[in-house]
């Protein structure tokens, strides 16, 4: 994607407005690293796994991510936000249930759902960046993206 930094200035600048916001850094990847799972982005997996471990995430937490709903391993706000992230991600036309919504709402308040929001928007749209143009998985060192954005 060499000939779009207008481009990735956008999606740079979408993810520095998240790196600013109250929510916690870890629900921010364990939310993308779920993201990714669901959309097969093999690049973002191999990213936000690195970011979880170096971040002192434990390997089963992230080993067990897909399977959320039946593991004790997630915090009910984490469990909201995983919840939340995947209805945006699978939208259907039905949208978000008024449940989901009002889980959503007990949890974080607007303005951090609005984040979360946003950071739901910024991980598909990454994947979908990183699917297309077959970005090759395995190079990305922990801390990258904020060392780029310090550059």
């Amino acid at each position: 994607m060499e000939n779009a930094s207008g481009a990735m200035k956008a999606m740079y600048g979408l993810e520095s407005y998240l790196a600013k916001s109250s929510l916690e850094k870890n629900l921010l990847h364990l939310l993308k690293f779920r993201v990714s799972q669901i959309n097969g982005c093999a690049y973002c997996l191999d990213m936000h796994s690195k970011d979880l471990r170096a971040a002192g995430e434990t390997e089963q937490r992230i080993y067990l991510l897909a399977a959320w709903r039946e593991s004790p391993f997630y915090s009910e706000r984490e469990r909201v936000a995983l919840e939340w992230a995947e209805c945006l991600t699978t939208l259907n036309e039905n949208g978000v249930s008024d449940e989901v919504y009002e889980r959503a709402k007990k949890q974080f308040s607007e303005t951090e759902l609005i984040d979360l929001t946003l950071a739901v928007v910024a991980i598909n749209g990454w994947n979908r960046l990183n699917i297309a143009f077959r970005t090759e998985p395995g190079s990305y060192q922990p801390g990258q993206f904020t060392a780029s954005q310090k550059a």
